[in-house]
């Protein structure tokens, strides 16, 4: 697979990650697996977009490629062996992980009351073997009222920035470390690491989302 995008320690793949042995980001020394697959799960991806519980407009990304192929198998990643891996959503597909402590939770309500007619979780679950103790992370993020990125709505399933900084953090990852998503969606993970000082690769296998994460690449703001 060629570099669809590479520079300063980004390297941007646009393609199937399930189609390159797990050996090869072990041999690149990838310090830590950061992703948020396709769940599986069919998702509508029509979403109300509200400014602090007033309903503005609609918006529809299409389809979620994979996610209409049955539940995501994460057991190829877990063949990264004694490498630090959170993976989002896992709450899916839980049964097909080890048993964890470590449980990672975005609390997207920042214990505040969603919109009426709000039909999506409270929060977001991710596995993860960093630690044996669960963690919590507020950040509001409720169509157009949000902590952050307010008006930036790249992919159906994105998360903060600050969400994925934090997970950086959580992993003890020192500048130069190497942070990998295979399913980066618009590379919010990608921008959080690079912005944080750590190298970082990519995989996404829709070209329309590759085009934006170097969009975002290139126009990050160094915030945290």
């Amino acid at each position: 697979m060629r570099p669809y995008y590479q520079e300063d320690g980004v390297t941007i793949y646009h393609g199937d990650c399930r189609e390159v042995s797990v050996d090869t980001w072990i041999a690149a020394g990838v310090d830590l697996v950061l992703t948020d697959p396709p769940y599986g799960i069919n998702l509508k991806t029509e979403r109300t977009l509200s400014k602090c519980n007033k309903w503005n407009s609609q918006q529809s990304f299409g389809r979620i490629m994979g996610d209409d192929s049955g539940l995501f198998d994460p057991r190829p990643l877990l063949g990264l062996d004694k490498k630090k891996i959170i993976l989002w959503g896992a709450n899916y597909y839980a049964d097909l992980l080890p048993p964890s402590g470590g449980w990672l939770i975005w609390d997207k309500r920042r214990g505040g009351t969603m919109s009426p007619g709000f039909i999506a979780s409270d929060v977001e679950l991710a596995w993860s073997n960093l630690f044996g103790t669960a963690r919590i992370f507020s950040h509001l993020w409720n169509g157009l009222c949000r902590d952050s990125e307010v008006a930036e709505h790249y992919h159906p399933t994105q998360k903060p920035i600050a969400l994925m900084a934090w997970c950086i953090k959580l992993a003890g990852l020192e500048p130069g470390a190497l942070v990998f998503d295979p399913f980066m969606g618009s590379g919010t993970a990608l921008v959080a690491a690079t912005n944080m000082g750590c190298r970082t690769i990519g995989i996404e296998i829709e070209e329309r989302y590759c085009e934006i994460a170097v969009e975002r690449l290139r126009q990050r703001v160094l915030d945290f």
